[in-house]
């Protein structure tokens, strides 16, 4: 009775919970700030992010998880258990259970990388659901009826394109191309078209305000500061949209076309339903100007952008832990646990 059910978006970029009655209650960078010389955690989460790239050489801020999968396993920690605790509070009370969204191409390892993380800072029981399964829950798609159902999920490691009939998927992709392969296109083109070096957060807050992915899909400029590899002082020019453009064209490209190849694979029945009801684009990297349109174009299949994006994946995983579905699952496993619990007291 004291159990309570928790989703959690463990994403490359962004951690995101959600508590059972209670919605989504954390919503933080998934980054950690750790003393090198002491091993002391200095700060998680917005804290932690605000000191990339900025930090004296004793304090690293890290971000544990690349591309949509545990990098470095004792800081993942760390940060899950300082999430959960200032999600839940510290009670004693109950043991939590959670579950967990991972990309569609996990392995076996990675899998039991994420539970061992979770199981380490005291959940009771962990379960794993595929990321564009959560995705397309959250963006209201009735994904249990017998009709196709299509959702591209383009987070900050991973861009996960699943078709899904029946509460389960019929034909899958996992991209290891997504929000940070973005900005590391944007930083590489203005270093080799500038000579100028600049960081994480401004390739960020380029590909937010300035980027696009058509030609002529948007207008505007920006001063963007950073260190000039000749001289090695500080240094500002100014970007134009059309050249966001031809930095992003590489990793949109590579998204479009692995999307292309799911359609190729879909049933033809399934593929009908999609072409009614069109692909919905989720995940943060969806919301680059023009990309829903790029794509409409490129499939020749009408694409939506979700409602609320960026938090359709823990949105779905909250919908999910309370759908009759679950239920039904977890009754199941249950009963199959009892005989084995008989036979341990015997």
């Amino acid at each position: 009775m004291f159990s309570k059910d928790i989703g959690i978006d463990l994403g490359t970029a962004t951690v995101l919970v959600h508590v059972q009655g209670k919605g989504i209650v954390l919503d933080e960078p998934s980054v950690v700030a750790i003393d090198q010389l002491t091993k002391q955690v200095v700060a998680v989460g917005e804290e932690a992010r605000q000191m990339l790239g900025r930090t004296p050489g004793n304090i690293v801020a890290i971000r544990p998880l690349r591309e949509g999968v545990i990098a470095d396993f004792e800081v993942t920690e760390i940060m899950l258990r300082h999430f959960i605790r200032k999600s839940i509070g510290k009670s004693v009370m109950f043991r939590p259970r959670l579950m967990i969204c991972v990309p569609a191409s996990i392995t076996s390892v990675e899998q039991r990388a994420v539970r061992e993380a979770a199981e380490a800072c005291g959940i009771k029981h962990v379960d794993l659901i595929e990321e564009p399964k959560a995705a397309a829950i959250g963006a209201g798609l009735n994904i249990f009826e017998p009709s196709g159902s299509m959702v591209v999920d383009i987070g900050g490691g991973t861009t996960d394109i699943a078709v899904l009939s029946l509460g389960d998927v019929v034909v899958s992709a996992s991209l290891r191309v997504a929000g940070d392969k973005m900005d590391d296109a944007i930083i590489r083109y203005i270093r080799r078209e500038y000579n100028l070096l600049i960081g994480e957060r401004t390739a960020e807050e380029l590909k937010k305000e300035l980027a696009t992915v058509l030609p002529d899909g948007r207008d505007g400029q920006r001063d963007v500061r950073g260190r000039d590899l000749m001289s090695g002082l500080p240094k500002t020019i100014t970007v134009h949209a059309r050249e966001m453009y031809e930095a992003l064209r590489e990793p949109v490209e590579a998204i479009v076309a692995a999307t292309k190849a799911v359609l190729e694979q879909t049933p033809p029945e399934l593929a009908a339903d999609i072409f009614d009801k069109g692909i919905v684009l989720t995940g943060g990297g969806s919301l680059v100007h023009g990309l829903d349109k790029l794509m409409t174009q490129e499939l020749e299949v009408p694409v939506h952008i979700a409602d609320d994006p960026a938090k359709c994946v823990v949105l779905g995983t909250g919908k999910y832990l309370e759908s009759p579905h679950w239920q039904r699952i977890r009754s199941l496993a249950k009963r199959r646990r009892q005989p084995e619990q008989r036979r341990r007291v015997r």
